[in-house]
């Protein structure tokens, strides 16, 4: 694997791009971390310069207690952004990473005149739409069997006890900020959105992902991809066809 070049403690860029390249900022998904973005890095370098955010309690950063709070880890994202080197950026968020986008993206809107060129929604309902949610006030148990049911995870570390017992405490953490969120009323960004939702989706049914339209002033297009809530792992090359279709087409 490529050597991960650290922009600070916030952000991974694993492959490098032209001083002029367009940047992705990448938000993971509960329970996940910055490398699940390194094949959207290696696909896109050297036109597009990816840089995918890790949270604190996972990976190298594991020993940070987790933040359980979706405006509190937007709050701490958005100061971290590097603005020094600012050029045209756009953000794609999956499941709970798409949230995350939209509130970063709100926080540039509102507080220092940014907005990003683009944002991609994958695999989550509109910041408005909320569900009753409970998984981060039940056991270990249920927490994995939610990760088997949408295979988040590979079975042979669910399986590993040890692992288990690094993971569980940054995934309960990210399951409450996730489940106790609540967006902003009338929070409305600028920019064009583009959601993402697999088919057969069990967290987010059409009209959860029409409602992102509510969420923007500009334009919205959703797109549905064959599977479940991880659809994109087995479809990335026409995620990325996607993307690379969009961001070809971003005035520079």
């Amino acid at each position: 694997m490529t050597t991960a070049f650290s922009q600070d403690v916030w952000t991974r860029r694993y492959h490098e791009a032209g001083p002029d390249a367009m940047r992705l900022i990448c938000f993971p998904h509960a329970g996940g971390s910055a490398s699940f973005y390194f094949p959207v890095s290696r696909a896109l370098a050297p036109r597009v310069e990816v840089l995918a955010v890790q949270y604190p309690g996972r990976q190298e950063r594991r020993r940070e207690p987790a933040v359980n709070s979706i405006h509190e880890l937007a709050d701490q994202i958005a100061a971290a952004l590097p603005y020094e080197d600012w050029r045209p950026t756009a953000f794609f968020g999956h499941s709970m990473g798409a949230t995350l986008a939209f509130e970063v993206a709100d926080r540039l809107e509102r507080d220092r005149g940014l907005s990003p060129v683009h944002v991609f929604a994958s695999g989550r309902r509109a910041p408005s739409r909320v569900r009753v949610e409970n998984l981060h006030q039940q056991g270990d148990d249920a927490i994995v069997a939610e990760l088997r049911r949408h295979s988040a995870t590979d079975d042979r570390l669910l399986d590993d006890q040890e692992l288990l017992r690094m993971i569980l405490p940054a995934l309960r953490s990210d399951y409450h900020a996730i489940e106790t969120y609540r967006a902003r009323p009338g929070a409305r960004l600028r920019c064009p959105l583009t959601v993402l939702v697999g088919t057969a989706d069990p967290l987010v049914t059409p009209d959860e992902a029409e409602a992102w339209r509510t969420h923007t002033t500009g334009p919205t297009d959703v797109r549905y991809f064959p599977g479940g809530h991880f659809y994109l792992t087995e479809r990335m090359q026409e995620v990325l066809a996607v993307m690379t279709e969009v961001l070809t087409a971003v005035p520079r």
